[in-house]
This record gives C-alpha cells, sequence and structure tokens, in this order.
C-alpha cells in the first residue's frame, strides 16, 4: 500500500465529526477486497467483518476529523465559526479551509497585540466575499469546513498532512486486513465516527459488536521536542506504541502482556505510550457492556489538531503489522 495515497484519498473527502459519510466510502471501496462482511450503522461507523472461528476482536480507528463550524456572518462578509473538536486556536492563523461545496477559504484574526494568546471569537475566515449578502450566496450558519492544507513525504520516511489524526489510524487498519490473508479469529474492523467530540461512534459499535477484547488504533503525543514536559513517552520513529494509558483508560495489562510478547517475538519495533491527557475509542471500548479488556496501537504524531501534522511511515507500518498479529493470536 502507498501510504501517502492512501491518507490523500481519504483527505480529499469530507469528514468532520458528524459528517463522516464521504470517508467512509472511501474506506469501504479499499476494504472490500479484504473482508466478508461491509455495514454501516445508525451513528455511520464503517463495520467491516472478516469472519473467524476464535475470539471476536474490534479494531477500532476513527475516520473523522476536527471542523469548523460558521455561526454569524459579518457585515463584511466574513465568516465567524465555533469548534467541531480540540481546535488549537492559535494555531489556525492563516490556514486554508474547505467547505463541501467546495468552497474554500482562509482563517485570519482582528488585529491583536499578541497573536499567541488569540481567542476564538477573534478569529474569523474569509472566503473572498464582498458583503454579508454576498456571503450568504455560498455559505449560511451551521455550515462546517476543514482543513485544505497539503501532504508530502519529508525525510526519514515521515508524513507531513492534515489530519493523520486519525487518518493514519484507518489506514493502519487497512494495511493490516491486507496483510491477513485468513483469520483464527472473529475480526471487526471499525472505523468509527464522533471521536473527535467524545468517542461517540466507539460506544454504540462496540456496543453492537459485543467483542471479546478491544485494540484502538490512533494517534498519541510525542516526547522528542525541545524542552519536553514529558506529558507523554512516545517518540515518532520508534515503533508501535502500546497503550498504557491516556486520560480515558487504563489499559487491561493482559492485553499488552500480549502485545509485548508478540512486537518481540516478531521482531516488530514498539515502545509504551504512556499519555497524561488525550483519550481513544479504547476508552469506550473498555466500558462497553461488563467490560471489555482494551489497549491501543499508537502512532506517535507531531503537532497533532494542528493544520499539519507528522508521523513516521514506518511507524505506521509496526502499528499494521503488530494488528496483524494480535489478530492471529490464539487466545487460550
Amino acid at each position: 500500500m502507498d501510504i501517502l495515497k492512501t491518507l490523500d484519498k481519504m483527505n480529499a473527502a469530507f469528514g468532520p465529526s458528524g459528517r463522516e459519510e464521504a470517508v467512509a466510502a472511501v474506506i469501504a471501496e479499499m476494504a472490500k477486497p479484504y473482508c466478508d462482511e461491509i455495514a454501516t450503522d445508525v451513528m455511520g461507523n464503517l463495520i467491516c467483518h472478516k469472519k473467524g472461528p476464535g475470539k471476536k476482536i474490534m479494531f477500532a480507528a476513527h475516520m473523522d476529523s476536527l471542523g469548523l463550524m460558521v455561526t454569524h456572518i459579518e457585515k463584511g462578509g466574513q465568516l465567524r465559526f465555533g469548534k467541531i473538536g480540540g481546535l488549537p486556536v492559535t494555531e489556525l492563523i492563516g490556514t486554508p479551509v474547505r467547505f463541501e461545496n467546495g468552497l474554500q477559504g482562509v482563517v485570519h484574526c482582528n488585529d491583536v497585540e499578541d497573536e499567541g494568546k488569540v481567542k476564538l471569537e477573534e478569529l474569523y475566515i474569509d472566503i473572498g466575499a464582498k458583503d454579508a449578502e454576498d456571503a450568504k450566496k455560498y455559505v449560511r450558519p451551521s455550515d462546517m469546513c476543514i482543513y485544505d492544507t497539503r501532504s508530502a513525504m519529508l525525510a526519514n520516511n515521515m508524513i507531513c498532512s492534515p489530519y493523520t489524526d486519525n487518518r493514519s489510524g484507518c489506514a493502519v487498519l487497512l494495511m493490516a486486513m491486507e496483510l491477513l490473508k485468513k483469520s483464527v479469529n472473529d475480526l471487526y474492523f471499525v472505523f468509527t465516527t464522533q471521536e473527535e467530540v467524545g468517542l461517540r461512534g466507539a460506544k454504540t459499535a462496540a456496543f453492537g459488536v459485543a467483542p471479546d477484547y478491544g485494540i484502538a488504533v490512533d494517534v498519541t503525543g510525542f516526547d522528542d521536542v525541545p524542552c519536553s514536559r514529558h506529558g507523554c513517552s512516545s517518540s515518532t520513529g520508534k515503533g508501535a506504541a502500546i497503550k498504557v494509558k491516556d486520560s480515558s483508560v487504563l489499559c487491561s495489562p493482559a492485553v499488552n502482556k500480549i502485545l509485548v510478547e508478540l512486537a518481540e517475538k516478531k521482531k516488530i519495533p514498539y515502545q509504551m505510550d504512556v499519555l497524561n491527557a488525550g483519550g481513544t475509542d479504547a476508552g469506550a471500548m473498555h466500558l462497553t457492556m461488563d467490560g471489555v479488556p482494551s489497549s491501543g496501537i499508537s502512532i506517535p504524531c507531531k503537532f497533532v489538531h494542528c493544520p499539519q501534522e507528522i508521523v513516521s511511515a514506518d511507524d505506521m507500518t509496526a502499528c499494521a503489522k503488530l494488528c496483524a498479529e494480535f489478530a492471529q493470536y490464539r487466545f487460550e
């Protein structure tokens, strides 16, 4: 699989939280050769089922992205907006954006003394409108837009792209599916919705699948930064990050023991993922029904939620291999 092209295909689709159907269609087409059944539930989760006789395992990767929602149109035609998910306000100035209808714009701000302290209400989107009446020809309050930045392959097999959180996790699941010729377990590869606004899709998907084990594939923080405060333990380029904790979950020691053993046995580079903030779909899965032993296989990511994020293609490959190995694990 060409990772960069796969990310570009997903990012070309419009898919902020609550509007993931276009991304789901792209992923479904790519997943079709590798699974037995594909279904979509009420929440819009894409559920790809690869049948097997063993334990029921749910792999979850959220396909939604952050977004900006228009709240008000100024007299001059500028668009005020609210957040869909955790937008990094101070990082948005100058960011190009794209609406579902193809309209483009750029985020700017009112005159402020310190752009490092800019507030959301001081930002606006300029679409080139002459005035409010002109702007209303193109957009209205409640319309959403997404980052419209580009992807690129950097040095050392690093990828710079919008929404590697979490289209990189979706690509990892597709890569894992591609690696599996058959399975001893009953596998559900679920591409979830509305993770960025509260792990919502994973809650309903896990309830419907009722898995024996859950694995969330998502990005995690990176610690290889000057003057780090060490709020996380993972570094880009050092392999799959096996999640231990974040603010949504304390992962199953039994599941992590298996993941570590598999990584060492198969010589898959790995590291442990201790994250002091943030959350993943594991946070929803492990609380489903009477509890699901869950963990995460994470991709260290630089500049999470910013208009351009950076991940390692090598880390993604390691994550895919570890997912495939766990999928084939013979549980006692």
